[in-house]
C-alpha cells in the first residue's frame, strides 16, 4: 500500500458491527510512500499513526496545485464511499448427535436472507461440541453466501436484460 500526503484512507472495522473510519493522510513516514501514515480522522479531528492492513483502502487526494493526484477521479475530493453494515446472526441447536445452524442476513436494501447447515457426529467420534458448531455454522454460512450471490445474479439480469453470472 502506497500513499501521499492528502490521500484519503478508509479503515473497515476489525469486528462485526464496528465503525468504518476515514481520514486524511497528513504524513507518510515509510520510504517511497509506504506506511506508517499519520492520519487526521474525519469524525474526531484526532491525528494518529496508522499501520494499515488488508481492511484498509487508500484513495488519491488532491495535489497541492489543485489537480488530481495520479489515478484520482475528478470528484474524489467531494465523493465518499457509500458504507453499509449488514448483520449476520447464526443460531445453533444441538440435539443428540446432530447440530443445526441457521444463518440469517439482515441487509437493508437486500432484505433478509436465511440458510441452514447441519452436522452429525459419528458415534465413534469423541464428544466435541465445538466441532459440530463449526461445521454446521460453516455450512449455513456457505449456503447463505451462495444464496446472496444467486440474488446478485438475478438482480444483474433484471437490471440489464442479460443473464448475469457472478463468479464466487
Amino acid at each position: 500500500m502506497r500513499a501521499t500526503v492528502g490521500d484519503r484512507i478508509v479503515l473497515a472495522s476489525g469486528h462485526v458491527g464496528g465503525v468504518v473510519r476515514d481520514g486524511t493522510i497528513t504524513e507518510v513516514r515509510g520510504p517511497d510512500g509506504a506506511p506508517p501514515f499519520r492520519v487526521r480522522w474525519r469524525d474526531t479531528g484526532e491525528e494518529t499513526l496508522v499501520f494499515p492492513g488488508s481492511d484498509s483502502l487508500v484513495q488519491p487526494g488532491r495535489r497541492a496545485d489543485g489537480g488530481q493526484a495520479e489515478g484520482g477521479q475528478a470528484d474524489s475530493g467531494t465523493q465518499h464511499p457509500r458504507t453499509r453494515t449488514w448483520h449476520v446472526q447464526v443460531t445453533m441447536v444441538e440435539a443428540g448427535p446432530s447440530t443445526t445452524a441457521e444463518a440469517t442476513l439482515v441487509a437493508g436494501d437486500v432484505g433478509s436472507l436465511r440458510s441452514v447447515g447441519q452436522a452429525r457426529k459419528d458415534p465413534a467420534d469423541a464428544a466435541n461440541v465445538v466441532v459440530g458448531d463449526e461445521i454446521a455454522a460453516g455450512r449455513a454460512l456457505r449456503r447463505l453466501a451462495d444464496t446472496l450471490l444467486g440474488q446478485a445474479q438475478r438482480d444483474i439480469t433484471a437490471a440489464t436484460g442479460v443473464a448475469g453470472h457472478v463468479h464466487g
